[in-house]
């Protein structure tokens, strides 16, 4: 079956309700196997390992794509938040968040949806909604403190 859903930045996978689901092809640009400080595992293992960047798959290729891109800038390699997030280059990572946001557009269907997360922990979603590839449909902000965005596009037909 054609894996129909692509999670770009999938991480640990941590809000996919099925960590196996057969319908995602589930990218990261790392692996990882680890504990973290609180004494919880921390598994990164994608089924491809690529940059969201620069992704290898043909144009128009998912009918849905999960863009969760690290939103750290700042933090050490043993920092557990970036060992669980991911962390962005510091001095380059505007370029690197439009560059995959074109990508996610580029393998992205017509009449297919992109889903973006963003916590707005170093960046504020101010400084990121100039790089959206096209206007979004819905967005919602969760949690008690609002720094977590969820946005929603629809590529038309």
């Amino acid at each position: 079956m054609k894996k129909q859903i692509l999670d770009a930045c999938c991480g640990s996978r941590m809000f996919h309700f099925d960590k196996s689901n057969p319908l995602v092809l589930f990218m990261d640009c790392r692996t990882e196997d680890t504990t973290l400080c609180d004494g919880r595992k921390l598994v990164v293992k994608p089924d491809v390992i690529g940059d969201f960047r620069k992704m290898p798959f043909e144009r128009e290729r998912f009918n849905m794509v999960i863009f969760d891109p690290p939103h750290l800038k700042v933090g050490g390699d043993n920092a557990w938040m970036v060992k669980k997030y991911g962390r962005l280059e510091k001095n380059t990572w505007k370029q690197d968040i439009k560059k995959g946001f074109s990508e996610c557009w580029r393998v992205l269907s017509k009449g297919g949806t992109m889903i973006f997360k963003w916590n707005e922990t170093q960046i504020k979603m101010k400084e990121i909604t100039p790089l959206f590839p096209e206007s979004p449909v819905v967005g919602h902000r969760t949690t008690n403190n609002l720094k977590t965005h969820w946005t929603t596009f629809y590529k038309q037909i």
